[in-house]
This record gives structure tokens, C-alpha cells and sequence, in this order.
């Protein structure tokens, strides 16, 4: 491994994540609001922790109290009288369903005059939740959803349908009351109906389509679920306020900043990636490759979603899998890199970010008698970029506004 590259990349990741967190955004989105009657906060997403204590900074005990509902080891401290929960993502378990509840109970009863602070971040779809179907057969709906390598979309389309509390039925629990509803966005384009699933905001997906998703993918659903689906959502919500702040668009032009004080000239290809995570590796790699004798310090950077679909039986995330894929094409490509990960520092069912790549990668996991083709095939690049210090770790960031993936050539 190129130590002076793996510094570069950490520093980029560093630079690209402190940036798109969601305390700045918070209190812009809450200066100058007038709220009447009571306040009461409702957070869910993999950062909710971090803008229910941004809340609580700007408001203070105006807030009469909270419900918090985040990840796993995601809660990093008590705030004020609110009840932090943590739960399951990216597949909702019982504590899921325990804290949703508890949002539910505290929004119950409510005057017209009174409003209900709702602070959403990507991961709500699993972690804010009560179910109309069992949770075993929701869990396996999920389940079977991203193991067929089903976009965050149309997992959505689905999960909104099973819930009594996405597509726009959490704010019609907090009627009358006004919902004010500031949201950090995790998917492309922003489409407010689809983040977390939508729990404040009109559905704008239909029967008809949640239905063609299921015979897409060939679901095994029951006869209960298959109904649900045939349920229209919400259209129209008039008790709901929205702001949307931060959005992986901020994560891509960070990740731009710090790779010019590098001494790189950077460029952002997209931030609407959305296909397999191997071919956008490939990709990055081909990139690499036609720039490579061009003697300049360039950077080339992608954000978005990548899918990964399980074939195998390893251990990885999106991120790890798109770096180990590019390690085939960049290989002995001197000073050339490419690394991914997740703005919310968990990639996939692991404690790694994402993954780390470089010119020397290919050549280090074959001295070890490790086949990266074999190592896609069964989906663990976890496994083999551990071996070689290829995973990035941040931990817990306190943000979600999807991923971003780095180029370096030269």
C-alpha cells in the first residue's frame, strides 16, 4: 500500500464528512421559526442523534419532549428528558418497532396549535417502524429486497405499503397538530415521499408500481402482504412544513474542496450514481486509466447509491466491494487510488466506512494467494481488504447524505 496515498484518502474522507454534518443545518433550518403552543421532537435515521441535540442547542427547553429512534451504538449521550432508542438497520427488529411506538404515544392527543419537530435522516425506513404485517415477515420482505440488489426506491415503494407510519401516515397520527419537518436527505434527486420512506410527506408511488416491484423480483409474499401492497398511500397532507438540508450533492463538492488542497484538480462525474457497485468500480479503474499519462494530479468523484446483489456468503458493503473492483484495473498504475464510503460510516452489516484501493492492491491480495474475482463472487471484500489495511473506519458520524467515491490519478 502507497502510505502517502492511504493519508490522502483518509484526509478526503475526513474533510468530506465534517462537512455534511447536520448541526449547521438544524439550527438554519429552525432560525427565525415561530412555534405555538407545545413542541414536541420526534427523530429517526441514522442521524438522529446528532439533529435532536442540534434541535435541543437552538430551542432548549421549549422542546416539552422527545422520542429518538437511530442505529445501533449510534446514540452518543443523553439529551435533555428525550428517549433515545437504538435499533436494527438495515432490517427492522423488535426495538424498532418499540421506539416507533413510543413516537407514536408521544404525538397522540395533540391541539392544532401545538407542533410535533420531525427530524429525519436516511435509515428511518428501518428504524422508524410499525408494521402492519408481522415483523418476521417484514424482516423477510426486506430481506429479500436487498439481497436482490432492489434500489433504496423501489425497497420504499414496497416498505411504505406494510407500515402505519410511512408514506405520509405519521403526520396524519400527529393531526391536528402542524409538522415541522426537517429532513437530510440520503437519496438522489431528493424526493422527500421516498426518504426513510416517507413518514410526513405525501406518497406520490402507486399500487401499480409497488405491485410491478414485486413481480420484478419475483417476492415471496403472503396473501396478508400482497394486499397491503394494493392499498393506496396518502396523496394529499396539509399539516406538514418541510425543509430539506444537506444532500450528497454537499458530500461530492467537499470531497472537491479537499482534493484541490491536495494539489489535485478535481472533477465531479456525477452525484447520481446508481448501478452495481463492481461496475462502478470498473468504471473509476477505466477512468484512471485513460487519464493516467496525462502528468497531472487529477481527481475524479462520484456520489450516490450503489447496489450490491448477493451472490455469495462473505462480508462486505457497497463501498468495499466498488474499491476491491476497481483494484483489478488501477493495478501497477503508479499513484493511482480509488476509494468509496458511506457519509454515515457504516458500509453494509460491518464496522468498516467503506473501502481503500490502490496500485498496489491486486499485487498485495495475490502474494497472498487471494483471488479478488472469487472474493466478488462469494461478497466478501470485507475479509480481503482487512488483510491488507483496505478498510476505512471512521465509526458513527452523526450524518447520511449517501456516498461518495474518489479517483486519484497521478
Amino acid at each position: 500500500m502507497d502510505k502517502l496515498l492511504r493519508e490522502y484518502a483518509d484526509k478526503i474522507v475526513k474533510a468530506s464528512i465534517k462537512a455534511v454534518q447536520p448541526d449547521d443545518a438544524v439550527s438554519r433550518a429552525l432560525a427565525g421559526q415561530q412555534f405555538g403552543g407545545r413542541i414536541l421532537l420526534v427523530a429517526a435515521g441514522k442521524a438522529a442523534w446528532q439533529m435532536a441535540k442540534a434541535a435541543y442547542d437552538c430551542l432548549g427547553d421549549r422542546i416539552e419532549g422527545g422520542v429518538v429512534v437511530t442505529k445501533y451504538d449510534h446514540v452518543m449521550g443523553p439529551i435533555a428528558n428525550f428517549i433515545c432508542c437504538e435499533a436494527g438497520h438495515p432490517v427492522p427488529d423488535e426495538n424498532s418497532f418499540i421506539g416507533t411506538q413510543k413516537a407514536l404515544d408521544l404525538v397522540a392527543d395533540l391541539k392544532p396549535e401545538d407542533t410535533v419537530l420531525f427530524l429525519l435522516s436516511g435509515g428511518g425506513s428501518a428504524l422508524f417502524e410499525k408494521p402492519l404485517v408481522s415483523g418476521a415477515v417484514l424482516q423477510d420482505v426486506t430481506g429479500q429486497l436487498l439481497a436482490c440488489g432492489a434500489d433504496i426506491v423501489e425497497i420504499n415503494t414496497i416498505r411504505k405499503r406494510l407500515s402505519a407510519v410511512k408514506g405520509g401516515r405519521f403526520a396524519l397520527a400527529c393531526a391536528p397538530a402542524q409538522v415541522f419537518s426537517i429532513v437530510l436527505s440520503d437519496i438522489l434527486g431528493d424526493p422527500l415521499d421516498m426518504i426513510a420512506s416517507g413518514p410526513a410527506a405525501a406518497d406520490t408511488s402507486t399500487c401499480e408500481q409497488a405491485l410491478a416491484i414485486a413481480e420484478k423480483y419475483q417476492l415471496k409474499l403472503d396473501g396478508e402482504t400482497r394486499a397491503l401492497l394494493a392499498q393506496e398511500t396518502p396523496k394529499q397532507l396539509h399539516n406538514v412544513t418541510t425543509q430539506i438540508t444537506g444532500s450528497v450533492r454537499e458530500l461530492c463538492t467537499a470531497a472537491a474542496d479537499a482534493c484541490r488542497e491536495l494539489g489535485y484538480e478535481p472533477l465531479i462525474l456525477t452525484d447520481q450514481l446508481c448501478c452495481q457497485a463492481r461496475e462502478a468500480g470498473s468504471f473509476l479503474a477505466s477512468v484512471v486509466k485513460t487519464h493516467a499519462g496525462s502528468g497531472k494530479k487529477l481527481a475524479f468523484i462520484a456520489g450516490g447509491e450503489t447496489v450490491v446483489q448477493l451472490l455469495g456468503k462473505g462480508k462486505g458493503g457497497r463501498n468495499q466491494e466498488l474499491a476491491l473492483s476497481a483494484a483489478m484495473g488501477i493495478a501497477g498504475i503508479s499513484g493511482a487510488a480509488v476509494f468509496s464510503v458511506g457519509s454515515d460510516g457504516t458500509d453494509g452489516p460491518t464496522d468498516a466506512a467503506g473501502g481503500y484501493a490502490d496500485y498496489e492492491t491486486a499485487a498485495e491480495l495475490k502474494a497472498q494467494k487471494i483471488d479478488i474475482y472469487q472474493i466478488l463472487q462469494n461478497n466478501d471484500a470485507y475479509h480481503a481488504l482487512e488483510k491488507i489495511g483496505g478498510l476505512i473506519i471512521t465509526g458513527p458520524t452523526g450524518t447520511n447524505v449517501n456516498d461518495v467515491a474518489v479517483a486519484l490519478v497521478g
